[in-house]
């Protein structure tokens, strides 16, 4: 009777053992999503190439600008793992002018290039390392500028409804950008 016992116990733990430790189910991308439990708080980490898309606070512009100088947004879609909202519309961002040349100051172009730094969410603010949005507006008589996305892994910088003044660079309070993470960010839930 203890011989059955002990492998009845054998088997109980053994099965135990089987589900504590299973993989992932087959086709889940564990790239795409990250969950851990850490003393009963529940984290989800947004790998890079996630798309982050903001609407300015306020105008930003090669002029208007100093390098270095920060800029508020909030952000205008939800982002979403695997069907999830990790990351709200509505959310608070701030980022960073990273490069503001007025027109005369670099070889005849004025350039304007920004990057987000971070995301607040539930009064947590997270470090965010993203690919910049750059704008280049040549001095050859054109009234247009021309858009760069710094790019890790393919991802692209995109801005809205800039304009030029002057051949300044302008992008105004409620243009959208979209920012492309270039590193994962754990995001508490």
């Amino acid at each position: 009777m203890n011989r059955r016992l002990a492998l009845h116990s054998f088997l109980l733990l053994l099965l135990w053992a089987s589900v504590a430790c299973s993989t992932k189910p087959a086709g889940e991308n564990a790239n795409a999503l990250a969950t851990s439990h850490t003393l009963g708080s529940r984290q989800v980490t947004l790998p890079p190439g996630t798309a982050v898309t903001v609407r300015l606070a306020s105008a930003v512009g090669s002029k208007l600008s100093p390098s270095g100088g920060h800029f508020s947004a909030i952000v205008v879609r939800p982002v979403e793992v695997n069907g999830k909202v990790v990351v709200p519309a509505g959310a608070e961002a701030l980022g960073r002018i990273v490069e503001a040349v007025p027109q005369g100051r670099s070889k005849g172009a004025a350039e304007l290039r920004l990057v987000l730094e971070t995301v607040t969410l539930n009064k947590d603010s997270y470090d965010v390392q993203t690919s910049s949005v750059t704008r280049i507006q040549k001095d050859e008589g054109k009234r247009t500028a021309i858009f760069i996305g710094a790019a890790l892994g393919g991802g692209e910088g995109t801005a809205g409804a800039a304009y030029t003044t002057d051949k300044e660079i302008v992008l105004p309070a409620e243009s959208a950008l979209s920012f492309t993470l270039t590193e994962p960010v754990t995001i508490k839930m």
